[in-house]
Formats: structure tokens, sequence, C-alpha cells
């Protein structure tokens, strides 16, 4: 196996991980195995957009042919890719790896258990709240600026409220306020109409564009879980794009866990998207 691919994890026994699974995770992890190519991984994964052979040769103090040499290991097992832009080498991270590598240790340790709920750092200045009808044009207006991302959601355009009205959950929409301004918002939906997944749903989060990095969003998932294992929901889904790291690791922090990568699940403007499928079950219910 050359690329991040999530191999099937067994779920009738903790330790019936597959041999083939196992040669997968022992690639993985012997490419890791040296300390300047964890090193040039982490200063790949923090340029997304991609960095040159150049930049990583100066970033890390050693030739370019030692760079070129470990570049060409990590590309082996589809950590990165490379491709070349003009004169330049371009290397850039799978964004799989961000999931498929948490996903592997995981599977290895056993530690696919849900994790602990719900994050004790909230902000100070950050007060969470009902939604009112009062509030439809913040809520619009800021899922708008998530969308002009291109790694919130797949929808590419904002929904009118009676859309949005007629697919949320009564009783689970919140609205994040600072200073008395809506800086983001969440809701729920449900994930079917058929009575035995009535406790199922499936959660958005959203942040306004220069709120971000405030701790807005694990001020409104903390509401949001707590609210939902009281009304007696037992699943919260949700699906992110493996570019949105930082969605990820919210949900990690608020109790979910990664249950796979859906690879090439829907087209986002005519591209082939994946997504990661994460999961939280209600320690209450």
């Amino acid at each position: 196996m050359t690329d991040l691919e999530m191999p099937v994890l067994r779920t009738e026994r903790l330790d019936a991980l597959s041999t083939s699974d196992a040669s997968t995770y022992a690639a993985w992890f012997a490419c890791l195995a040296d300390p300047t190519r964890v090193r040039l991984l982490h200063q790949v994964a923090s340029r997304p957009a991609g960095i040159t052979i150049g930049e990583l040769t100066e970033a890390l103090g050693i030739g370019q042919p030692t760079v070129s040499h470990h570049v060409r290991k990590l590309a082996d097992v589809g950590f990165v890719s490379v491709h070349k832009d003009r004169t330049s080498t371009v290397v850039m991270v799978n964004p799989a790896c961000c999931t498929g590598l948490p996903h592997a240790a995981d599977a290895v340790m056993g530690v696919l258990t849900q994790r602990p709920c719900c994050p004790t750092d909230l902000p100070e200045d950050v007060s969470v709240r009902a939604m009112t009808d009062a509030d439809w044009d913040p809520v619009l207006r800021i899922y708008g600026e998530g969308i002009a991302t291109g790694n919130a959601t797949f929808a590419t355009e904002v929904p009118g409220r009676d859309a949005l009205d007629a697919e949320w959950l009564p009783g689970h929409r919140w609205v994040a306020e600072i200073d008395g301004a809506v800086v983001g918002w969440a809701t729920l939906r449900p994930v079917s109409q058929r009575d035995y997944y009535g406790g199922v749903a499936e959660n958005s989060v959203y942040v306004a564009e220069d709120m971000r990095g405030r701790g807005v969003g694990k001020a409104l998932l903390h509401k949001q879980v707590i609210a939902a294992d009281e009304a007696g929901l037992w699943t919260l889904q949700t699906s992110i794009f493996p570019e949105n790291r930082a969605g990820i690791a919210l949900h990690h922090s608020a109790g979910y866990r990664t249950i796979g990568v859906r690879e090439r699940i829907a087209q986002h403007h005519g591209t082939w998207r994946d997504t990661v499928l994460l999961e939280r079950r209600s320690p209450v219910t």
C-alpha cells in the first residue's frame, strides 16, 4: 500500500488486527523512525499549500540531497506528494495522513473508545445561548463566510432561511456571542426520518471569519453536546474535509472519534472530495 487508505478495523475483537493492516501500519511507523524525517513532515504539514525542497533545506538546516532522500521516503508511503512548479520541486502533505496516523495509533493500541467530554478551558468572553428568529441575519452571514473557505461544506451557496428552519432540530440551535454580537452558531439535524434513528443527529458548527481561534467553536460544541446528552440523543455524527484539521481536533476535544475516511464521497466545484466521518456516542444514554 503506497497511500493512506484507511484499513478496515475489525470490531468483533479489539486485538484482531489483520496481518495486512499490521504491515501497513508498520511501514508508516518505520518511515517516521528517523527524527529528521519527522521534522521534515512537520514542516510540510505546516504548509498545506506546499513547500519547496529549497525552503525545506533552509528550514531544517540540512543539505538538499538529504532532504530529497527523506522526501522520497515519505512519498513512498503516501505521507506527501511531490510535483514540479517551473524549476522548483514542491512538496505537499497528504491530507489523509492527518486522520490516518491517529487512526493507526488507536487501532494498534485498541484505543477506539469514547473520548472524554468536554473541554474545560472555555473562553471567558464567549457566551452561548439558544438561537432566536432575530439571529437569522448573522447566522446566514457566518454560514456564507464558512462556505467561502472552501473547506467547511459541500454547499456553494447559503441555503434559504426556510430550508434551514425545516432541517434543524428545534431546541438544538445555539449562537455564540462576544460583547453582544453573534460570532458563531451550532445546530443539529436528524440523519433520518425513521423512528429507530430518532436519537442520531448530524451537527454543524460555524464561526465568524474574524473570530476564529478565540475558542468560539469550543464553547458552541461544549454547549451542543451537553444539551444533546440531556435530551436523550445517543449519537452525534459529522463529516469534515481532511484539510480542516482544526475542525477535526475541535470535535475530538468534545468526545468525537474518527470512524474513517469516506473517499470521493461527493464533488465540490467539480472536484471529488474526501470527508472524515466522526462520531460521538453519548455517555449518558
